[in-house]
């Protein structure tokens, strides 16, 4: 959770929640999506999203040995300092994208110690055909499971046709998708705090 604010005897405290985007594009819908997202943030809920999944190299067991690269250190603090991790993913070829899974790959080791044990995650996604990365979803996932991410099981968000969703600005205009975003979001609050009192009384 997200530092106190002493008042009144009380404390105030908010989710952090790391947006991680599967596409480097630097015009990606995904990318996009994340902004409305960290607009659309229940009350105590922030959003910060990682920019650096491009310098993350490739996985290889040799260099993990050696000790992880400055990146990938990086990028596992980033997730062990979330309270939450935001997924937006892609899909390409009926799958999520090789620059996902391989950050997925690194943040799962070492395995049972992984940042990612009893992490919550929620996923959506952003395509231009008309599966709406239902099947990019699946694979993260399916990735997501043996390391020990708490990924909420829905609702899910699946936003096909994209073209037809932002204009040429990046902005949404789609209200739907606005709707079902801010829904998401309002699920995933719940779902942060159900995982962390489980995690608590474990």
């Amino acid at each position: 959770m997200l530092g106190s604010v002493p008042g009144d005897g009380a404390q105030a405290e908010g989710t952090r929640v790391l947006g991680i985007c599967g596409s480097l594009r630097a015009g990606s819908y995904n990318r996009a999506l994340l902004r409305v997202a960290r607009e659309l943030t229940p009350d105590g809920m922030e959003i910060d999203i990682f920019e650096d999944l491009g310098h993350v190299p490739p996985y290889n067991g040799d260099v993990e040995a050696e000790g992880d690269p400055p990146e990938v250190t990086a990028f596992k603090r980033a997730i062990a300092d979330a309270d939450g991790v935001l997924i937006a993913t892609p899909e390409y070829n009926y799958g999520t994208t090789g620059v996902l899974k391989n950050a997925i790959d690194w943040a799962s080791r070492p395995p049972r110690q992984s940042v990612l044990d009893r992490k919550p995650v929620a996923l959506m996604g952003a395509s231009t055909g008309i599966g709406g990365t239902a099947q990019a979803q699946l694979q993260v996932r399916q990735a997501l499971a043996f390391p020990g991410a708490q990924t909420m099981p829905e609702p899910e968000l699946l936003v096909s046709r994209v073209r037809d969703k932002f204009d040429g600005d990046g902005r949404l205009t789609d209200e739907l998708v606005r709707t079902a975003l801010g829904a998401l979001l309002e699920s995933f609050s719940e779902w942060v705090e159900q995982v962390e009192a489980i995690s608590a009384a474990a």
